[in-house]
């Protein structure tokens, strides 16, 4: 399942596209390390607060990670790898990622969703939250 995963820094190290490929820059490196940190943290914190969670009690998640996305360990996934195929600066990884993230992730989320659609207070969680990118509230306006 992961075997695709490993063409994106076989592409950055292999010289397989060739020696006019743009090497990444120290910017651009820079900026993959903070995505990718922010897609481990997400992704490693979520899991451990589900994980802890759900041994306690089941149920739906709504706070923590949890409070404004109702899948932010996928979310977190998806930076690791996005921050991979922004550092090989080739169409191949975002291809090869966004087969995977259709595929399995959305496959895999819309099964979550139809899951969890049975605990009580789903409809409003769902309603307050969004899918893979936080939900902002709106500011209450003052009467």
């Amino acid at each position: 399942m992961l075997a695709p995963y490993w063409v994106l820094p076989w592409l950055l190290i292999s010289g397989v596209l060739g020696p006019d490929h743009p090497r990444p820059t120290p910017a651009l490196m820079a900026a993959c390390l903070v995505i990718f940190t922010i897609g481990l943290t997400l992704m490693l914190g979520a899991d451990a607060q589900k994980n802890a969670t759900l041994a306690a009690r089941p149920g739906v998640i709504t706070n923590g990670f949890y409070a404004r996305m109702r899948h932010p360990n996928y979310l977190g996934e998806m930076l690791i790898y996005a921050s991979f195929a922004l550092m090989v600066r080739h169409w191949i990884p975002w291809a090869i990622l966004g087969v995977i993230w259709l595929c399995v992730f959305m496959t895999n989320i819309a099964a979550q969703e139809v899951s969890l659609a049975r605990h009580p207070g789903w409809p409003a969680y769902k309603a307050r939250t969004g899918l893979l990118v936080p939900k902002l509230r709106r500011p209450r306006q003052q009467v």
